[in-house]
């Protein structure tokens, strides 16, 4: 455990898409061509390893490959001040640590944690606490709460469990996917910002999440436009709310039609249309996702206006 832990800087992380070839091993020139166009959009950081990135689907040594990859793809190209958070998440206490330890070893800042999820019904408030405080114990770099209860069979966190977690020292920040503006007020507005912050991870929320006190953005939709994220934020920190509200607009209908072409598979393939490089492919058993010229219209918008910045 390090000592004296502190958060990530605020601003706008993206849990990167991993692209793969048609035989489902990394295709690493997209890979890099991804990461770097994130970078030069004027992300903050970038979780690997995160739902998008399909933690899930990966060995133990593509998980800290991918990291390894990223760190260097950025440090190569001047981009070293960009934060690598690594998705750790793992079904045993065991294999979290291992993993934790993995992406520390592969140049990741910090580790964003899962709550293992096989036997819900079992994961009572006590354990939750105990496991994310085992971890963070043994973690190398500083760790932080994910909650996605729709990728750990509906758990919840709620604003005591992890206001209880944010009292560790080596707990950092939180990353809310289940967009829920009053948890993530009720937590900013009991941990300073310099000692825990709180990340919504839903991009139709990121403005709402600002004015409540959040440290920024973990979200998918930076994928497809880093750079009007980025742009709400400028907004934002220079008081411009009006217009920082009218891209927050179009960024929460580009997240719904993002959402209902099937997010990963979805932003592989807007990005492979729109910016020319990756495939579509995803390891089974997801499939890739068919875009129409009707369901991606505000999606489409939003890359106008990336395109435009």
């Amino acid at each position: 455990m390090t000592s004296n832990s502190t958060p990530p800087p605020s601003g706008v992380y993206v849990p990167a898409v991993l692209y793969f070839d048609e035989n489902e091993d990394f295709d690493v020139p997209a890979i890099q061509a991804h990461i770097l166009r994130l970078a030069k959009g004027g992300v903050t950081g970038i979780l690997v390893q995160g739902s998008n990135g399909e933690a899930q689907h990966l060995s133990h040594d593509e998980r800290k490959e991918a990291i390894r990859l990223t760190r260097k793809t950025l440090d190569d190209n001047g981009f070293q001040q960009v934060v690598i958070i690594a998705g750790t998440g793992a079904q045993s206490t065991r294999e979290t640590k291992k993993l934790c330890k993995d992406a520390a070893e592969a140049g990741a800042a910090f580790c964003l944690v899962l709550t293992p999820s096989v036997w819900p019904t079992q994961m009572t408030p006590e354990k939750i606490i105990k496991f994310h405080s085992d971890v963070a114990d043994a973690s190398p770099i500083p760790t932080m709460v994910y909650n996605f209860p729709v990728v750990t069979a509906g758990l919840n966190l709620d604003s005591d469990i992890i206001g209880e977690l944010a009292k560790h020292p080596n707990i950092v920040g939180t990353k809310l996917s289940c967009g829920t503006i009053g948890k993530l007020h009720r937590l900013t507005s009991t941990v300073p910002i310099t000692k825990f912050a709180t990340f919504p991870g839903v991009s139709d929320v990121f403005l709402q999440g600002l004015v409540s006190g959040s440290a920024g953005l973990i979200g998918a939709l930076p994928n497809v436009a880093p750079k009007a994220h980025m742009e709400v934020y400028r907004l934002y920190k220079a008081g411009k709310i009006q217009e920082a509200e009218k891209i927050q607009g179009l960024l929460g209908h580009a997240d719904w039609e993002l959402g209902k072409l099937g997010s990963i598979g979805g932003i592989k393939a807007v990005v492979s249309k729109h910016f020319g490089y990756g495939g579509t492919v995803v390891r089974a058993p997801l499939s890739a996702a068919v875009v129409t010229p009707t369901s991606t219209t505000k999606l489409d918008e939003l890359i106008v206006l990336e395109k435009s910045l």
